[in-house]
């Protein structure tokens, strides 16, 4: 070597010298940091409901002591902040336990993969509403489909080249018609759908129903108010199949729902059974406040008369 020159030798850092290539992709792909709440949007159209009860306390009293244990999975946006994949209990908890950040773990991973995941991790929970499952599996397939997989979201499925309903199946431990009467779910209107999650309407019924108009299913909520009763799975059917054949009105409705349904219990009309029982059985449900006004008026009409007889 000639002198006054000198050779840099850059030796190759042992870790690097012995990763894998898998490896290597992994530690791209995946890192944990603490990322400022204020950076982290939640997933669009997001299914599950975070909610402040109990369970919520608890999660924020552990981080308080513990810390977050298990990070929370997160994306970086093309806009540079960051979206919540998993851990929006977490999330919630943070903001509410008066943290300002989030151990996250950091992927890159398109919309679509992101949705997959998020769907898995969320389905782990021991309790998810009709409503969640229902957006969850329509989303999840919805990504699957984008992925070069075809599938019919809420028909009956047709066999076809894809699989992506029955790996669904596979994954979730449902069969492909549960799956499918679950996203007939994500058609009805908002307020029927908080009565299914409430199980105020059973989950069979609620799938016949689901085949009802936007407007059909609002007069079914009106007839439901004033009848004080939902409709039984042979009810919705009746209806389901009147609206098909472009049959099903108001008064297709209020008939329907004022059919006796076998083993029913009736609910009283007033909460002092005295009443009840001066109301007779041919009265319809739903009238008897007015049979009541009727005949109290008849019964002032009656002391009024007495009144008039005895001052002569």
């Amino acid at each position: 070597m000639a002198k006054g020159k000198e050779r840099k030798i850059e030796l190759t850092a042992y870790d690097d010298l012995f990763q894998t290539d898998e490896s290597r992709e992994e530690a791209k792909q995946s890192r944990i940091q603490d990322i400022p709440l204020s950076e982290i949007d939640e997933f669009p159209d997001h299914p599950f409901k975070v909610l402040d009860d109990d369970d919520m306390a608890q999660l924020v009293e552990s981080i308080q002591r513990n810390g977050v244990m298990t990070p929370a999975m997160v994306r970086r946006k093309e806009d540079g902040r960051y979206e919540l994949i998993s851990g929006h209990r977490r999330c919630r908890a943070c903001a509410l336990a008066g943290l300002t950040t989030l151990k996250c773990e950091v992927r890159e991973l398109t919309h679509d993969e992101a949705v997959i995941i998020m769907v898995e991790s969320n389905l782990q929970r021991s309790v998810i509403l009709p409503s969640e499952k229902a957006f969850a599996y329509k989303m999840r397939l919805e990504a699957m489909g984008r992925q070069g997989k075809r599938t019919d979201l809420t028909s009956t499925p047709l066999v076809s080249k894809s699989r992506s309903n029955e790996e669904l199946a596979e994954r979730v431990g449902e069969s492909r018609e549960q799956i499918r009467r679950y996203i007939r779910l994500t058609e009805l209107v908002p307020e029927i759908l908080q009565m299914v999650d409430e199980y105020r309407i059973a989950f069979r019924p609620a799938v016949e129903l689901s085949y009802l108009t936007d407007e059909q299913q609002y007069s079914l909520l009106n007839a439901m108010s004033y009848y004080d009763a939902t409709p039984s799975l042979a009810q919705a059917t009746k209806m389901k199949k009147f609206s098909q054949e472009g049959k099903l009105s108001e008064d297709v409705i209020s008939s329907i729902m004022q059919e006796e349904k076998p083993n029913q219990r009736v609910k009283p009309a007033f909460s002092d059974e005295r009443i009840n029982r001066l109301i007779p059985s041919t009265v319809p449900k739903g009238g008897e406040n007015d049979y009541v006004v009727k005949a109290l008026e008849f019964y002032n009409r009656h002391l009024q008369k007495k009144r008039s007889n005895e001052a002569r």
